[in-house]
């Protein structure tokens, strides 16, 4: 399942996109809130984990690109567990070339659409390191309320939730 928006060309994860997803997780300060640099073995992992959520699940994260077809991020929605409670969580990561351009504003938004329209939980979670005022601005400006601080992987996050 792909989609686009004003700005954006969205599409399935697949194994292709190994190279691009290694480059993004290589910048320091794109992975700076996402538990760090994660090495080409790490990503191919990742990778892995991810095409097996959508085969058990039917959704998870899409590669994300410019309209001109530029790699600018990957972004979906997947399953998590936050301190052992299961939850839907968005999650978006752009390039960091392409940052402040409103682009992961833009994909939160289809994303929700998505949400709404495809899958039947009762709510949708952000989650956020408590430092990373960008991303907590996107999941206010998309509509999350704040909830609670909590920890995540064992970091100090924001958890941000939208509720149906």
């Amino acid at each position: 399942m792909n989609f686009a928006t004003e700005r954006l060309f969205v599409e399935r994860l697949d194994q292709k996109h190994l190279g691009e997803l290694t480059t993004l997780h290589l910048d320091p300060e794109v992975s700076r809130y996402l538990g760090g640099v994660r090495s080409p073995e790490q990503t191919a992992a990742y990778l892995e984990a991810n095409l097996t959520h959508w085969a058990d699940h039917g959704f998870g994260l899409w590669i994300v690109r410019a309209r001109n077809g530029e790699f600018a991020g990957r972004a979906g929605i997947r399953h998590t567990v936050l301190e052992e409670t299961p939850e839907v969580e968005i999650a978006y990561t752009i390039r960091r070339e392409l940052w402040g351009q409103g682009l992961a504003t833009e994909v939160s938004e289809a994303l929700i659409h998505l949400w709404r329209s495809e899958l039947a939980t009762p709510s949708l979670v952000g989650i956020a390191s408590v430092a990373n005022f960008a991303s907590r601005r996107v999941l206010e400006k998309t509509g999350f309320a704040h909830e609670r601080e909590a920890i995540y992987q064992g970091e100090p996050v924001a958890l941000y939730r939208l509720m149906r």
